[in-house]
């Protein structure tokens, strides 16, 4: 049986392993922000979360907890909101106690911090080729326009509902985007789709993308035509949201002919077709849910119980693995 502590630790060790920045990256981004903390005043450094010392992902975190609280069930969705809180405090009067609510989307300081994980963009970029300079002048103000974008934002008032109920509530944003984002590059990577309607194809295979199109918001072409080749592609899934709009440019002359992401921006959209890219959308909950489930899984193998909610499309491999 796993505490809150391990389950959190087990997921940003699972993040750090699939990072676009690679392990080294991710310490040197850390080295950054311990240098930061260590050169703070006093006075600012009251207002630091000491959290971010060893946590490279400001929008996934443990909110309300203790954290050796040990879990045998959890509520699994991709928006939590009050509705989700009094499901779970319902749920454990009714017998079937809920240990730990895990969200996807950010929450609390994670939302006020989500433009923090930004960066992680600028390196998928860098692999590309693009110069770094270049990545990170376009990505500059779009990390400000997102910052200023969730500053008015009610950033609490879940998490003082799961206070008030004393239900545990911890979420994990890039930590499972992250794993999402390698999982699709590498399948496509595999699957050698010629064109983009093979591209298409090949998302289909995965059961959560399945689902979607069952439900009216399957994998899409945004922009480009199905009989494209696919020819060189970028995974766009991790790093906070979408990027700049001007950075498709950029995308388009360091040899990338499509790129595949979870949503997008029509100005951004209007940009790559403008660039003669493909657009593949593979949809947006989705896309979430597969990234959630390749971290439920390993839960599962522990024995923890998953109860799925919010547009979470539980599909779990684990079980399937374990088949003879």
């Amino acid at each position: 049986m796993l505490t809150i502590k391990q389950i959190f630790d087990l997921g940003l060790k699972m993040a750090i392993a699939a990072d676009p920045r690679g392990k080294k990256g991710v310490d040197k981004y850390l080295a950054r922000v311990k240098k930061e903390y260590g050169e703070m005043k006093p006075k600012d450094k009251v207002y630091f979360e000491k959290d971010r010392l060893a946590n490279p992902y400001a929008d996934s975190r443990l909110h309300v907890g203790s954290e050796q609280t040990k879990v045998k069930r959890v509520l699994a969705g991709i928006d939590i909101g009050s509705g989700e809180v009094l499901l779970a405090s319902q749920l454990n009067e009714r017998g079937k106690p809920i240990d730990l609510i895990i969200g996807h989307h950010p929450l609390g300081r994670g939302l006020a911090g989500l433009h923090s994980v930004m960066d992680i963009q600028v390196a998928v970029f860098e692999n590309l080729g693009m110069p770094v300079h270049i990545a990170e002048k376009l990505m500059e103000e779009r990390t400000k326009e997102v910052a200023r974008s969730v500053h008015p934002a009610n950033h609490y008032q879940v998490i003082d509902l799961a206070k008030a109920l004393k239900v545990n509530l911890m979420n994990t944003h890039t930590i499972t985007d992250n794993l999402v984002k390698k999982f699709v590059r590498d399948y496509v990577a595999k699957s050698k789709p010629d064109t983009v309607g093979d591209l298409l194809d090949v998302l289909l295979e995965i059961p959560e993308y399945q689902e979607a199109k069952r439900r009216g918001a399957g994998p899409k072409l945004f922009a480009g035509d199905p009989s494209h080749r696919v020819g060189k592609f970028v995974v766009e899934m991790t790093g906070g949201t979408n990027p700049a709009s001007k950075i498709y440019e950029e995308v388009s002359r360091a040899g990338i002919s499509t790129t595949i992401g979870m949503h997008m921006r029509d100005d951004s959209r209007d940009k790559a077709s403008e660039h003669h890219m493909n657009v593949v959308i593979a949809g947006h909950m989705s896309s979430d849910s597969l990234g959630m489930n390749l971290f439920l899984d390993e839960l599962e193998k522990k024995g923890i119980d998953i109860v799925p909610c919010s547009g979470l499309t539980r599909v779990s491999r684990a079980k399937k693995a374990a088949k003879p």
